[in-house]
């Protein structure tokens, strides 16, 4: 029996200078929460493997600029579509007065270099619908995301 060919799936990221979605009720005031992904450039899964290595191996210094970006929980995920295409999708809560990513360091550069050589441009913006954690999450959620004086 033969596999089902599929059509390519469009990759139609979203405008840079893009409000996003609007949050819904349940995610703090003050906050974020996103859900984007982009499509991988063909033939570059080895590459995003390496990325994810790279920042693996340096997971301080990644930890360590959370703070200053107001990022409160990142995760990245893979994925392969019907089609065959390999999708990333990143997941963050952030606060609202991020800047996002800062690239005044050398691993921000390179994170910034990975994503140049192993995706697309852009991101596709998922409509955020719910939040959910127990208070405590939620407490050190906000605090992380909070402006720093």
């Amino acid at each position: 029996m033969t596999q089902p060919v599929y059509p390519p799936l469009p990759f139609q990221p979203s405008a840079p200078d893009s409000p996003g979605w609007p949050m819904p009720a349940s995610v703090p005031p003050g906050m974020r929460m996103e859900l984007r992904r982009a499509r991988l450039l063909d033939s570059r899964e080895s590459e995003f493997d390496n990325w994810m290595a790279m920042l693996h191996e340096r997971y301080d210094e990644c930890v360590a600029t959370l703070g200053r970006e107001l990022m409160a929980v990142e995760a990245t995920f893979l994925n392969q579509e019907a089609d065959g295409s390999w999708w990333m999708y990143h997941f963050q809560l952030l606060g609202e007065a991020s800047s996002g990513l800062i690239p005044d360091n050398p691993l921000d550069q390179a994170h910034l270099e990975y994503g140049m050589k192993t995706k697309h441009r852009g991101w596709e913006e998922l409509q955020p619908r719910f939040f959910l954690c127990p208070p405590a999450v939620r407490a050190a959620v906000e605090e992380a995301a909070a402006p720093r004086d």
